[in-house]
């Protein structure tokens, strides 16, 4: 069992470590069963679901970075409907905390798959992506402005009682304003960050090395961007926030913490080590230990700065 030092809470939930899995990197979360101690893992955020499926984006989907990877996956998934039927029956059985992960082009897109999942049980909250262009409003990212921004997490709180967390992109010129405008709206929790958007080039053939051209930057190289934001967002909102990009150790949690975090998301370190999650959890309580902290939130917000 996880040590009673990393036991916290989010949003009401209870969690066993505040290190979850984060969406897109851990399927739909049955498939690593077997593959990770679940007594180490805080919670899970399953894979994007839609309305409809959805095939993603044409290969190359995958290509690595110096100090990380680029993904376009296109939000490939089976659908919400297929997720309640196939994969949430068995997500029931790991007693751990799930959260999942919602996308969509329009507003009414997220309310219907909110909608469809409230009615179950084992769905601990929803965690709204919102890194996606708002194709009723001229192709504008529900992340870059605050009011569709607003509009979408008053919709999705008008249908749920659940904890609502919104993911933001780090691809605005400053975060402050959204995550104050995420807050506004009623969400309960923000996570950030989500990847930043990248180009890699084959110079031999002039083309880029991702199917769809540009793709999603994440892993180490992030880490100290990611770091600053969630600093800066912790600044700026009283609700919890949630910090992940580039954590790959019990140290690099750490310091999500420190900067202001109540919990950690471990995305890009899975693809390597699929035990990542609760590795970084045993060495976060280590390191805890090391520092004699009777418990791991009595780092939150404890950067030594400004003075």
């Amino acid at each position: 069992m996880a040590s009673s030092r990393l036991a916290t809470s989010l949003c009401g939930i209870t969690l066993r470590t505040p290190v979850l899995a984060a969406s897109g990197t851990f399927a739909y979360g049955v498939e690593m069963d077997g593959l990770v101690d679940w007594d180490w893992v805080g919670g899970l955020v399953v894979k994007g679901l839609s309305r409809e499926p959805m095939p993603g984006n044409p290969p190359p989907r995958l290509w690595e970075t110096e100090g990380g990877m680029m993904n376009s996956i296109g939000l490939q998934n089976i659908g919400v409907r297929a997720f309640i039927a196939e994969k949430l029956p068995g997500l029931r059985r790991l007693r751990t905390p799930v959260f999942a992960n919602v996308f969509g082009y329009a507003i009414e897109d997220y309310v219907e798959v909110v909608s469809a999942l409230d009615g179950e049980e084992g769905v601990a909250g929803y965690e709204l992506n919102v890194s996606c262009p708002n194709t009723k409003h001229g192709g504008i990212f529900f992340s870059a402005d605050e009011a569709l921004l607003g509009q979408l997490v008053e919709a999705v709180r008008a249908c749920t009682r659940r904890p609502l967390i919104v993911k933001l992109s780090p691809n605005v010129a400053r975060i402050e304003p959204i995550a104050r405008a995420a807050e506004r709206a009623g969400a309960d929790a923000i996570s950030l960050v989500n990847t930043f958007i990248g180009l890699a080039i084959d110079p031999r053939t002039r083309r880029p090395r991702i199917g769809a051209g540009f793709g999603g930057v994440s892993g180490p190289a992030i880490k100290p961007i990611a770091l600053r934001m969630v600093y800066e967002a912790a600044k700026a909102v009283r609700i919890p926030v949630i910090g992940l990009g580039g954590i790959s150790t019990g140290l690099d949690a750490a310091e999500f913490l420190i900067a202001g975090a109540s919990a950690v998301e471990v995305g890009t370190a899975t693809f390597w080590d699929p035990a990542a999650v609760s590795r970084i959890a045993r060495e976060l309580d280590a390191f805890a230990a090391g520092q004699s902290l009777t418990s791991v939130s009595e780092l939150t917000g404890t950067l030594d700065w400004p003075r």
